[in-house]
């Protein structure tokens, strides 16, 4: 309920501002033509600097912490350029003022502190209270899953790119006999 009040209030706050402004300005279409200007300069800055983020927002998501700077220098510019494409010129004050250095240095560490912290929560709620709860030998029951998140975090951390998709390939031979439905049902 609290949200839509902040939704509802937000609103109407951007609204009395575009009417004041297109008052100040002389006329509302200089304000309209600025929301469609701000929308392509949005998008343009959520196509450019979201290429590649969303492998580190999953990790993050899961507790993990990627060890690609990119997604911290590049997560505050992504919510500029959707604040951006929001109508609204108070959005778009909030945009401006997200990339300023000093906020973006500002954002990155409340955002490194807030994943921190999660993923102190998450690895203490895992252990939990080990102390009797293990197996018949008394071995942490998450322990192989702790071991696969440390592999994992330690091999994005030596490597850099999590871009890289790891499977299997096989070869196929392309004479290879096919089986036709003559074959499968004889009369």
């Amino acid at each position: 309920m609290k949200l839509f009040l902040i939704i509802f209030v937000g609103l109407i706050l951007e609204i009395l501002v575009w009417i004041g402004v297109g008052d100040l300005v002389g006329s509302m279409w200089y304000v309209f033509f600025w929301f469609i200007a701000a929308f392509f300069i949005g998008l343009s800055m959520v196509r450019k600097y979201a290429v590649g983020v969303m492998p580190q927002m999953q990790q993050m998501q899961m507790g993990q912490m990627g060890g690609n700077p990119a997604l911290a220098n590049n997560l505050p510019k992504i919510i500029a350029g959707i604040l951006l494409m929001i109508p609204g010129l108070i959005t778009d004050v909030l945009a401006v003022l997200i990339l300023i250095p000093g906020v973006q240095n500002l954002f990155k560490n409340v955002m490194m502190n807030m994943m921190m912290k999660r993923q102190q929560d998450m690895m203490s709620k895992m252990m939990g209270d080990m102390n009797g709860m293990g197996g018949a030998q008394g071995q942490n029951p998450f322990a192989d899953m702790m071991r696969q998140m440390q592999e994992m975090q330690a091999q994005q951390n030596g490597r850099g790119d999590s871009s890289v998709i790891d499977g299997e390939a096989r070869e196929i031979t392309p004479d290879a006999k096919k089986i036709e439905m003559k074959d499968i049902n004889p009369k």
